[in-house]
């Protein structure tokens, strides 16, 4: 794999400055436009958008002008983010399909690739594969219209922590459009190796995310997520050994860079997205010929 060939997405919260998930509020204190430029500048190809942020934009610039807007700057891989409880009940139900509307029409109407879904966050409830894999087909029916990838991100603090969860779920939905998104964090954290990764039928890998983090995690998974993350290389994970596990399933497509940290969040954009593309693309050198 050649410099040439990797594309890497700045996941929304490493160049959203200093908001973070279940904060007072996530809408970016940066302006959209902003953000392009300068993931643009450091040689990103795609970008990562949270909904909340995305209609506080459109309220902004409008809808097209914000699809002109990542056209103008070669942004080719979009990632919107996040639906949970699409596999519940009730008023969280109810909730979860207005959001799901939402991201689907905003997905179509930026050209999207990927919608991140996952568990409920803090999820206590033992997971129920059968339900949740016919609700994940059906989700990802609904979005198959949309022409839009569905990506479901396990997380080491819920009832789906595991690849081979996660994976009976995706497998047993069966859609072209829905697989996996194989977060290093997550596996690292969720206590598996690398080799798990070869697990995972390459159809169903919708997408990758590295960063990096200690070894030693703090007691909440949550808060050690949110507030301690690290730069690619500046932490124990070894990613070096990650992008190739990943690589080894025959990838080929972008990578993004999702950096949580309290200390990284304080940093200007500029640097922020600098420093997050500089520090990945570093990590691909260890693992290919230039």
């Amino acid at each position: 794999m050649k410099e040439q060939d990797i594309e890497l997405v700045a996941s929304y919260f490493t160049i959203s400055g200093d908001v973070y998930p279940s904060a007072p509020t996530e809408v970016s204190p940066y302006a959209l436009q902003d953000r392009i430029e300068a993931a643009a500048r450091a040689g990103y190809k795609g970008i990562g958008l949270l909904l909340q942020d995305l209609q506080a934009a459109d309220k902004q610039y409008g809808m097209s002008n914000i699809r002109r807007m990542l056209d103008d700057h070669d942004m080719k891989h979009i990632h919107l983010e996040f639906l949970v409880d699409w596999y519940l009940d009730g008023e969280e139900r109810v909730v979860s399909d207005k959001y799901r509307h939402e991201i689907l029409t905003a997905a179509q109407a930026l050209g999207a690739e990927t919608v991140k879904v996952g568990p409920s966050i803090q999820e206590t409830r033992q997971a129920d594969v059968p339900r949740m894999t016919d609700a994940f087909a059906g989700l990802c029916q609904d979005a198959a219209p949309y022409g839009v990838n569905i990506a479901f991100e396990f997380l080491p603090f819920s009832n789906v922590s595991q690849i081979d969860t996660a994976l009976a779920i995706v497998e047993g939905a069966d859609q072209p459009n829905g697989g996996l998104l194989l977060d290093i964090w997550h596996i690292k954290r969720g206590g598996m190796g690398f080799e798990e990764i070869r697990k995972v039928p390459l159809r169903f890998i919708k997408a990758v995310e590295v960063n990096d983090a200690s070894s030693e995690a703090l007691p909440s998974l949550f808060e050690d997520s949110t507030h301690h993350r690290r730069l690619c290389g500046e932490g124990d994970l070894d990613v070096p050994a990650f992008l190739q596990a990943i690589q080894d399933t025959g990838y080929q497509g972008p990578y993004g860079v999702e950096v949580l940290s309290r200390e990284f969040r304080q940093r200007p954009l500029e640097e922020m997205a600098h420093r997050s593309y500089d520090t990945t693309m570093q990590q691909f050198a260890k693992i290919t010929e230039w």
